[in-house]
């Protein structure tokens, strides 16, 4: 399943067409639309990404189109747009599913005419870009619902890649995992290997979130384990048990509060990635200035 979304990737990233990437959370969407743009002719341009979930009408349009100084309450300055940094890249919107219905119509403007405006201007300026959409959503199921428009769902979906869930691709564990590790190991200067037992109580796991959640799960354990040896009861430890035993002792984790044993939790990632912030943030799932408020 996973050679065959590469061989997808291969094909179609030497091309100018826009990629659809369909998967759940955890698969490595972002990863497979770094591959998109590093095939394809714009690979010397930028590779933009702008997250569509959870965006007002006000905030959408000043991300993607950008806004003039006064445009609205608190433009004090004026704001290069998305749209325009990745003028000769690649676009990737990220989640485009969650996208309000009302402003789907300003998105299908950009793609079908390649022009916008800023927010508060009248000028009009143009955007050439390669797209990347991703999302973890059934868009053909909210097309028939009227929850997300048919046109712009035919503008996005030229060609749809399918990433595979990590249960698709269970045979590729064993070798996830010690490339995980390897990369977490070599910022620690540690060497870390997991047991047969550990590798085997992985591998019967049910992984939600997928790469991501696998990789979260080795995170824990490099903290956990006493030493490069992780074995099945740090694992099992890592997984279900470790939300009932914490980070440390059964009578340790009873008397903690959840911020307090999130807070030992990341300090001891910072530990092990010898304060490298961005690595930190990346394995804890949480963006860098939300890192920064945490650690304050």
């Amino acid at each position: 399943a996973f050679n065959h979304m590469l061989g997808m990737i291969a094909r179609v990233g030497p091309t100018d067409a826009a990629v659809l990437l369909l998967g759940e959370s955890g698969t490595g969407k972002e990863l497979a639309t770094r591959a998109l743009h590093q095939a394809s002719p714009r690979c010397s341009g930028a590779l933009v990404t702008l997250e569509c979930a959870g965006l007002s009408e006000t905030l959408f349009e000043s991300e993607l189109f950008g806004h003039v100084k006064g445009a609205f309450t608190g433009a004090n300055y004026t704001r290069q747009g998305l749209a325009e940094a990745a003028h000769g890249g690649t676009l990737f919107l990220d989640e485009i599913g969650d996208i309000p219905y009302p402003l789907q119509v300003k998105l299908l403007r950009l793609i079908e005419t390649g022009t916008y405006r800023p927010v508060g201007s009248s000028q009009v300026r143009q955007a050439d870009f390669r797209l990347v959409c991703a999302t973890h959503r059934n868009l053909e199921q909210m097309v028939g619902e009227g929850a997300f428009r048919q046109d712009l769902y035919y503008r996005i979906n030229v060609f749809p890649i399918h990433l595979p869930t990590l249960a698709e691709r269970m045979e590729d564990l064993p070798l996830l995992a010690r490339s995980m590790l390897a990369d977490s190991g070599g910022h620690a200067g540690k060497t870390y290997h997991l047991t047969e037992s550990a590798l085997a109580l992985l591998k019967s796991h049910r992984y939600r979130g997928n790469i991501r959640e696998l990789r979260n799960i080795l995170s824990r354990a490099i903290v956990l384990t006493n030493t490069n040896v992780i074995d099945r009861e740090v694992i099992s430890q890592s997984l279900g048990a470790g939300e009932r035993h914490g980070f440390g002792t059964p009578a340790e984790s009873t008397e903690l509060s959840l911020k307090e044993m999130e807070l030992r939790y990341l300090h001891r990632l910072m530990q092990v990635h010898k304060g490298d912030r961005d690595k930190v943030a990346g394995i804890a799932g949480i963006s860098v200035r939300s890192l920064y408020r945490k650690l304050a």
